[in-house]
């Protein structure tokens, strides 16, 4: 294990604490390499999964499949899928049944692993920008809402978009989002800035997934389509099984974010 701070672990280094049981939120956790959300589904379920994420890329951007039954792939080299998340969500007909840190008594030779972009990959460029990140600053999870959009369906796989806010200064909006569009792999540009209620949100202080955050005064909440929205359409589509991240215990891979930005 590596002595210093969380943030200055090589991507195994993080696995491995989190193998060994170190349950955390994992934003600023080895700083400069890529962190993907995931969703585990039976075979059978599994072409539905990767219809619904291409047809809505902005929320499902798919950076890697493990076949079925597998458990580590290029993504985490000598990793593995069952042990090396902080923490998990276990749906059965789409109700959360467990939150465990390891998913091996559950892992079945069919299941099929969709690894999906996430926002913390582009955190590093805006805060080298100088752009602050609340939930980061305040040593929380980051605040998702489920919205009133919906996804195109795809299949037995239908529900809505789900959100994360990041409180952005009114003078670095137009920033946040040149910065994060460069990085179209892990959500891109914002799908909304400011007036929550035309998402559906009522009350900041109240996320669906994760913590609230203080909003200091003039700043605007921005809001980035999230890897979480493939629970939400587990939720709403009742698969007899799936197994997710825990919202904000990413799996920390072994890409570099610099990898996913465009010129």
């Amino acid at each position: 294990m590596h002595d210093g701070a969380p943030r200055l672990w090589t991507p195994g280094e993080a696995r491995r604490a989190f193998r060994g049981g170190l349950a955390r939120p994992t934003a600023g956790v080895s700083d400069g390499f890529a962190q993907a959300n995931l969703i585990i589904v039976p075979k059978d379920y599994a072409f539905d999964v990767l219809l619904f994420a291409q047809r809505n890329p902005k929320p499902c951007p798919v950076l890697g499949v493990l076949d079925a039954g597998e458990t580590e792939g290029p993504l985490l080299a000598g990793g593995d899928i069952r042990t090396d998340l902080p923490r998990y969500v276990v749906y059965e007909d789409g109700e959360a049944v467990d939150t465990p840190t390891d998913i091996t008594e559950r892992w079945r030779d069919d299941l099929v692993t969709f690894i999906i972009g996430c926002s913390f990959t582009f955190e590093r460029a805006l805060i080298e920008e100088g752009i602050r990140i609340a939930h980061i600053e305040q040593d929380v999870n980051v605040p998702m809402f489920v919205t009133n959009r919906r996804c195109e369906s795809a299949g037995r796989m239908s529900g809505p978009l789900v959100v994360s806010m990041r409180p952005i200064p009114a003078h670095q909006v137009a920033d946040a989002v040149r910065i994060t569009s460069r990085y179209p792999a892990v959500h891109g540009a914002p799908v909304h800035v400011g007036a929550p209620e035309e998402l559906g949100i009522t009350d900041l202080s109240a996320p669906d997934f994760g913590d609230p955050v203080e909003i200091p005064a003039g700043t605007i909440p921005v809001f980035w389509a999230c890897g979480v929205t493939p629970q939400a359409a587990v939720r709403e589509s009742r698969p007899p099984l799936a197994i997710a991240h825990a919202p904000g215990h990413m799996l920390v891979t072994d890409a570099r974010d610099a990898g996913y930005q465009v010129p």
